[in-house]
């Protein structure tokens, strides 16, 4: 990937006629499974979710007619060890599988808990600690709905085995790796995760313990989790994970994330006023999308800066400032906010009612709706504060500010995509940074 291609080949585009297709299929299944209508209301109701953003493949009766419908609507027929699927590589979109069936499959972080949470005893396949297994969870007339839970796995079928000890193994070391000490303890752990488990299940540990990490640190959090809990749904709704980085670590930021297999996509400059710029990584395997925020001029947008990296500069954007208060967020400070799709009004809404305000909306278009929940606010250490304060990078009354209100660390963010949109939107994203920076945030 060239330096201009990062700029030029991701157009994310609202996809319409694909939306229409995939509810018209989900909607058939549900509309003849019991259980599928009723979990889809509870999730509405408990967590402020919605059923077809869980939906991780649908299983229909083929015909002629649907596999044009397909075509026209951009999925492509692709092939795997387990037969023939549909997948629509412009979209946030169900694989589609053409089968004597009616099957709708929903995704979760585990088949055991959301068996467990929902009072049923299904026969699970796959197992313990496979990279994918799955279990039916009801059955209606004529429709089925089922739970499929990934840590690595792209088919459809549960793979023979386990990863067995590794697999807890190196969960417990990214949950317990020493952050405090840079990034070269990280990149050891990844490597030899990656070499005991594969690329693929080593991201999904990392990650799980990231979100781990993350919502310690984050009381809105908590209490989004613990309602998708009650129904066994974890955080299969992840949209994506956002790191802030300081200038000089960003290279080792991307090294490390290239290790678990992901891949740059499109990139970001919101404009000279914001002084900031992102790269945007997936993992396809997973699909774990990472949004790596950085400060930066619009002349290094031009060039390779994931790989190039950037020097470190006197003055502190939004981005930097937070990371001299708290450290980088790959490290001891943990994820800036974890984004993830909902009923955008409806989670709102509850979440108010639970004592978790939001702020104002950020991105209100048809097919993308963002906004944060209020900042969590962590004390500042009086060490960063006071170099902060020598090096003159903030001002007296700042360090003030610092040291009796703290700074804000961390966020949920409730997104609803419409349209199978995957892009995000720049210059609401350039506000929202704005309205984070540390400077403008005293109480």
């Amino acid at each position: 990937m060239t330096a201009d291609a990062g700029l030029t080949a991701w157009h994310w585009q609202p996809q319409p006629q694909a939306e229409r297709l995939v509810q018209e299929l989900i909607g058939g299944v549900v509309a003849r499974c019991a259980p599928a209508r009723e979990l889809a209301g509870r999730m509405r109701r408990e967590s402020g979710t919605r059923f077809a953003d869980w939906v991780d493949h649908v299983v229909v009766p083929g015909s002629v007619a649907l596999e044009a419908d397909l075509r026209a609507a951009g999925f492509a027929l692709c092939e795997d060890v387990s037969g023939a699927y549909w997948s629509n590589g412009d979209g946030l979109f169900p694989d589609v599988l053409l089968r004597d069936a009616s099957v709708v499959a929903i995704a979760v972080e585990s088949v055991a808990d959301v068996a467990a949470a929902l009072d049923v005893a299904p026969r699970i396949e796959g197992d313990p600690l496979a990279r994918m297994r799955r279990a039916r969870l009801g059955v209606g007339d004529g429709g089925e709905l089922w739970a499929i839970e990934r840590h690595g796995h792209v088919g459809f079928a549960p793979p023979v085995g386990s990863v067995g000890l590794p697999y807890v193994r190196h969960l417990d070391a990214f949950r317990t790796r020493p952050r405090a000490l840079g990034f070269a303890p990280t990149r050891a752990l990844i490597e030899a995760a990656v070499r005991d488990v594969g690329r693929d299940t080593a991201c999904d540990l990392f990650f799980a313990a990231e979100r781990d990490y993350w919502q310690r640190r984050n009381r809105a959090a908590r209490v989004q989790k613990a309602r998708q809990d009650r129904l066994g749904l974890g955080w299969a709704n992840h949209d994506h994970h956002t790191y802030r980085s300081s200038r000089g670590a960003f290279r080792d930021l991307i090294a490390c994330l290239e290790l678990l297999g992901m891949h740059c996509r499109e990139r970001f400059y919101a404009g000279g006023e914001a002084g900031w710029g992102a790269q945007v990584l997936e993992q396809s395997a997973t699909g774990v999308v990472v949004f790596a925020d950085v400060d930066m001029t619009p002349e290094e947008l031009a060039g390779d800066f994931a790989h190039d990296g950037l020097p470190d500069r006197e003055e502190l954007g939004t981005v930097g400032l937070w990371c001299a208060l708290h450290g980088e967020a790959f490290l001891e400070a943990g994820m800036h906010h974890l984004e993830a799709t909902f009923a955008y009004d409806d989670a709102r809404a509850q979440l108010a009612e639970a004592g978790v305000a939001s702020m104002p909306p950020f991105t209100d278009y048809p097919w993308l709706h963002q906004c944060f929940t209020e900042g969590e606010r962590w004390a500042v250490d009086g060490g960063r504060i006071g170099t902060l304060l020598a090096d003159r990078r903030i001002t007296p009354t700042q360090a003030e500010q610092f040291r009796s209100q703290g700074a804000i660390g961390s966020h949920l963010e409730i997104l609803e995509r419409n349209q199978g949109f995957k892009g995000f939107n720049q210059k609401g994203v350039s506000e929202i940074i704005a309205r984070t920076d540390p400077r403008r945030q005293a109480r």
